[in-house]
């Protein structure tokens, strides 16, 4: 079975990224997770972060990984660069954004409730505990996430079988229908993969 997070870097992602934690949603989608059989995890964005942590929680679930985009600890990293001062004015507001050509307002905006939780669930800063097959696709082009985030996935990720496809053209969403159909290629040449090894 594929199972997908696909939360692109919106308003509607960023606050279920936040109430999947604060909420305690994570924790209840774990317990199904665990129930079912084994699982190929899709994740768009700031859902390939998401994808992470669920195969760090419950590995003896998660067959694969296909993470598209993925912003594993990207908003942490890019609000800690920030000079202490901005940092510090941003905290007072109570608000931060970030500018973006996918919203009409043309930023995102994150509130320090978002960064907080986020922060208690980075995966870069340490081997990352997954061990099955890894597929990273990323746009050069994508400019709300840098396609080197991917390459940091696969450089910490233990599995010795991870692949990295970087896209010339693609941008954050991969909605061209190349992208797609490379996505779909690639889920597919996972389950004859995975089928060939039962």
């Amino acid at each position: 079975m594929v199972l997908g997070f696909h939360c692109h870097c919106d308003i509607a992602s960023v606050f279920f990224f936040t109430l999947c934690f604060k909420m305690g949603y994570f924790n209840s989608f774990c317990g199904v997770f665990a129930s079912s059989s084994l699982q190929i995890l899709v994740g768009s964005s700031l859902g390939g972060w998401l994808m992470l942590l669920a195969a760090i929680a419950r590995p003896e679930k998660t067959a694969a990984l296909v993470g598209i985009a993925s912003a594993a600890d990207h908003f942490v990293t890019w609000f800690n660069s920030l000079p202490l001062e901005t940092r510090k004015e941003l905290e007072a507001k109570e608000e931060w954004s970030l500018p973006t050509k996918h919203t009409e307002e043309g930023v995102y905006k994150f509130s320090m409730d978002f960064l907080r939780e986020a922060e208690n669930h980075c995966v870069l800063q340490s081997p990352i505990p997954i061990t099955c097959p890894v597929r990273l696709i990323h746009g050069l082009k994508d400019e709300d996430v840098p396609w080197h985030i991917s390459m940091q996935v696969a450089e910490r990720v233990l599995s010795p079988d991870v692949d990295i496809i970087l896209r010339r053209n693609g941008q954050h969403r991969m909605s061209e229908k190349d992208d797609i159909k490379l996505m779909v290629y690639t889920i597919d040449d996972l389950i004859d993969k995975l089928t060939t090894m039962v």
